[in-house]
């Protein structure tokens, strides 16, 4: 098949485009967290933490072209520090949306900024260590270090799956906020289902092994 030199096989990017698009079809942890965000404040909000979500992902792209995140996944130290910040920060957001909902009877809640809102899916998405081992074990079987510029194969390949995730977690985005648009004046159910999935994410984090 012909490719350009330090580039994908052309045989290899349609097979990995379509295992992407299986991947970012299935509703995950990005989604959930994206729909309680979603749901929670509205559709700004959703497309404020997809944007988010998929901007930690551009930083791991950039990680695993470097070697990093080949470095951190093998070391369990560095593996385990990521994967407990995360569980910690998860945690503390679901721990905030539950006892927030109980202010609402009393005032008024005040909607968290946008851009708030961007960067805590930023970081939700940098200490996920889910993210560190796809891009250890299922991105790396695309890469053929024949072709050269493996650092370049990486960002194209990443390049397409943030694409591909991103145009999925807007459509959980828009979906959520029309559905909390529908449930507005409910902000106590509303912040209890988000701390709940935020409870729940954090589990699923915790109980994320380092073998790949």
């Amino acid at each position: 098949m012909p490719r350009v030199e330090g580039m994908i096989s052309m045989s290899t990017f349609p097979l990995f485009a379509v295992a992407s698009l299986a991947l970012v079809l299935v509703p995950g942890p990005n989604h959930l967290y994206i729909a309680a965000r979603g749901i929670a404040q509205g559709r700004a909000a959703g497309v404020a933490s997809a944007f988010g979500v998929e901007t930690g992902t551009l930083v791991h792209i950039a990680a695993a072209a470097a070697g990093l995140s080949y470095v951190i996944a093998r070391s369990a130290t560095l593996f385990n520090v990521i994967k407990w910040a995360g569980v910690a920060y998860l945690v503390c957001l679901g721990v905030r949306a539950l006892t927030g909902g109980q202010e609402t009877a009393a005032r008024k809640v005040v909607p968290q900024p946008l851009r708030a809102i961007f960067l805590e899916g930023v970081v939700v998405n940098l200490l996920n260590p889910k993210v560190i081992l796809f891009f250890l074990a299922f991105l790396p079987q695309f890469v053929r270090p024949e072709a050269g510029a493996v650092p370049l194969q990486i960002a194209v390949l990443g390049g397409t799956l943030l694409l591909l995730g991103l145009i999925s977690d807007l459509i959980y985005a828009a979906g959520a906020g029309a559905l909390g648009d529908r449930l507005r004046g409910r902000s106590r159910a509303l912040n209890r289902v988000s701390g709940v999935v935020y409870l729940g994410l954090g589990v699923v984090t915790a109980l994320t092994g380092r073998s790949v």
